[in-house]
């Protein structure tokens, strides 16, 4: 159980008084992540609001039945010797109760310098300690360590073992962890009693708790900020999706490292591993094994599968925005729907059903509406007007119909037989506390937003949209309407391959055309690199001369060149450009077209989030006659006239009339086959490839 956490938290600490209320750095920032899902990481301004976010955000998570790993940058104990020369204890947690005890902390000012002058003063006023930040004196911290003496170790052992970091001593200036230290144990020591035995405290206690809670250095593997990036906004993140992405049993081991008061900072030993987990594509993520000329299709797509992986951020969305998002954490019902048992039609109310006969009711002087709901309760033998939707009031388990009623001398009457419970729904029918009406990876729809704001949720956890660059390439093209030479010809697949885009749920970026020129194509990638998540071109993704797509990805070192055995198609150039990936697609346009549908959608689907798509087809009878050679997947462009599926008269890849002919493309198997009028044949409706 110990390396088992469904959510992982990381927490990036200062000691500093309260930020401004625009994000910065150097202040307090948190990310979460659950597997590969990360959320957009929280700006807290000052160590209360945190301490705030964490309490509730940790119940949150346990509530929900979810082990949580929360790591906090800052050291969890002091060099040893430093607990039983104050207090006489080695004990770290009499150390927080200590800190606690005697640490003032408002937004606008604390007093950790006054602390740490006096601990000086109690060992001799030169130490351990240095580094007043304040203007007026402190007596017993000196400012800087002239004249500084330490009884203690200047670093734990984990800080000897951790190339760059910081002594716990150093109190102002840069790399103060000391006042991080000071400021954070308290906050740690209330947060430990707040939980009690849901919380346990790495490495000081065995991690059997819900909540585990560890000491992390980002420094150690998060790597320089992309350009766009707050430093400690981008640690947080890479940390927290990092170690979310650890398997369960590789994080156990990392987790066991001997006892000790000092306390140590997780990975240490595990860096190199640690920061290879979850990062951007790699270049040659796409590389293909010596050898492999021609590439099945079914082998494309699980290499897609395997190899790719979400590219976007979580941000908290409001339901109203939220249409077509892709979730990245399951959404809960906090509350039934419905959350009283009700009434399903119009009609009058008392407990109890009632057998064959005649039967009379007197009327309570009150009526049940939708709304509050009726707190008059209603006796045994009477009933009620209720109206549909109302909650049933207290005395009430059955409805019979209005239309099945008269009203005379202010009671009712009604024919039975009638069952008990009739005509009503009971709480929590529909959805129960705790039921995920919509997981993680699913695109929203409207339905999802009618369960979605039944159950009171006003906010989820969305993926950002996936923005999709649009390029084509070639000297013979031209945009429609504008003046065409007789040897050029208009650029079909732009926008084409944008309107799929668009389909399929994600921001088409057009990136224009370039001509064949590779100084001309590298600026342009550069551009696109800069604006889109992904980047799909088409044209120039062979092997020939002119193919500069493919070359200059092959110059990058980031560039693999599938050929895979489909028709239309084979070439699919796939590479990495500045940290983008990039789909290189066939010119032709029926080719393209096929490619994006094929490969493109299942593989953009999954970096935004969502869960990989598998086309929706069925089988129909063929009204076409085919004979298909063994060795590549076909895909003809078809419709369906009176139940059966028709092909396009022509299958030359020049024909893009068939595209707007045809409802979708019929999937011929890899191997020999011969359909006849009547076989059934896969049929995949163009809706069949859209999510």
């Amino acid at each position: 159980m110990t390396g088992q956490f469904d959510t992982v938290i990381v927490v990036d600490w200062s000691g500093g008084n309260q930020g401004s209320a625009k994000p910065r750095a150097d202040a307090i920032w948190a990310c979460i992540a659950r597997g590969e899902i990360v959320e957009e990481a929280v700006y807290l301004r000052h160590r209360g609001a945190a301490e705030d976010w964490l309490i509730q955000t940790l119940t949150a998570e346990t509530t929900a039945g979810r082990r949580v790993f929360v790591g906090f940058d800052f050291p969890f104990g002091y060099p040893a010797g430093f607990g039983q020369a104050l207090l006489g204890s080695d004990d770290p947690f009499d150390l927080w109760d200590w800190f606690e005890a005697r640490i003032e902390d408002t937004p606008t000012a604390n007093n950790r310098f006054d602390v740490a002058g006096q601990i000086n003063t109690q060992f001799g006023g030169r130490g351990p300690f240095w580094g007043n930040g304040l203007k007026r004196d402190i007596a017993g911290l000196p400012r800087t360590k002239l004249g500084y003496a330490n009884p203690f170790p200047d670093r734990r052992k984990a800080e000897e073992q951790a190339t760059g970091a910081f002594t716990l001593w150093q109190m102002s200036g840069v790399g103060s962890v000391g006042g991080q230290v000071m400021m954070g144990l308290p906050v740690l020591n209330r947060l430990r009693r707040h939980f009690g035995a849901h919380l346990a405290v790495w490495p000081f206690e065995p991690l059997k708790a819900s909540i585990a809670v560890v000491e992390v250095w980002p420094s150690l593997t998060a790597g320089a900020a992309p350009a766009d990036w707050i430093k400690d906004q981008w640690q947080v993140h890479a940390v927290a999706r990092d170690i979310a992405a650890l398997e369960p049993a590789r994080l156990s081991e990392m987790l066991n490292v001997p006892t000790t008061t000092e306390g140590w900072i997780f990975g240490l030993g595990y860096e190199d591993e640690l920061r290879g987990t979850g990062q951007p594509l790699r270049n040659d993520c796409f590389a293909l094994p010596p050898g492999v000329h021609w590439t099945p299709v079914d082998v494309a797509l699980q290499d897609l599968r395997k190899r790719l992986h979400p590219v976007m951020r979580a941000q908290p969305t409001p339901v109203d925005a939220a249409l077509g998002r892709v979730l990245a954490t399951d959404v809960v019902a906090p509350r039934a729907n419905p959350p009283l048992p009700n009434t399903a039609v119009d009609g009058y109310g008392f407990a109890g059903g009632r057998g064959a006969g005649a039967h009379r009711l007197p009327l309570v002087d009150a009526q049940a509406a939708a709304g509050a709901r009726l707190t008059e309760i209603v006796p045994p033998g009477a009933a009620v007007r209720i109206l549909t939707g109302a909650a049933l009031p207290d005395g009430v388990d059955t409805v019979v119909l209005q239309e099945d009623v008269d009203v005379i001398d202010g009671a009712i009457r009604f024919m039975g037989p009638l069952k008990a419970g009739a005509n009503t729904r009971a709480a929590g029918e529909d959805v129960q506390v705790g039921d995920v009406v919509a997981e993680k990876g699913r695109r929203l729809t409207p339905a999802d937003l009618a369960v979605i704001s039944a159950v009171g949720v006003g906010k989820v956890s969305a993926f950002e949209r996936l923005r999709v660059g649009v390029l084509s390439t070639g000297d013979e093209l031209v945009g429609a309407g504008q003046d065409a030479a007789p040897g050029q010809i208009f650029d079909a697949n732009r926008p084409m391959v944008m309107g799929l885009i668009e389909r399929l749920g994600h921001v088409p970026i057009d990136l224009g055309r370039v001509e064949d020129n590779r100084p001309a194509l590298r600026a342009r990638l550069d551009e696109a690199a800069a604006q889109a998540d992904v980047i799909l071109t088409s044209g120039g993704a062979s092997a020939g001369d002119e193919d500069h797509v493919s070359g200059l990805l092959n110059e990058a070192g980031a560039m693999a060149l599938w050929r895979i055995a489909i028709k239309p198609g084979r070439p699919l150039a796939l590479g990495v450009w500045q940290g983008k990936p990039v789909f290189g697609l066939p010119g032709n346009p029926v080719a393209a077209m096929v490619c994006t549908l094929v490969f493109a959608a299942p593989a953009l689907a999954q970096m935004a989030g969502a869960a990989w798509t598998v086309p929706h087809g069925f089988d129909l009878p063929a009204a076409f006659e085919k004979r298909k050679k063994p060795g590549r997947r076909e895909f003809l462009r078809a419709r369906v006239r009176a139940g059966r599926v028709e092909v396009f008269a022509s299958e030359g890849s020049g024909r893009i009339s068939g595209l707007a002919w045809a409802e979708g493309l019929v999937e011929l198997p890899d191997g020999a086959v011969h359909v006849q009028p009547g076989d059934p044949v896969r049929y995949i409706p163009w809706s069949g490839f859209m999510p």
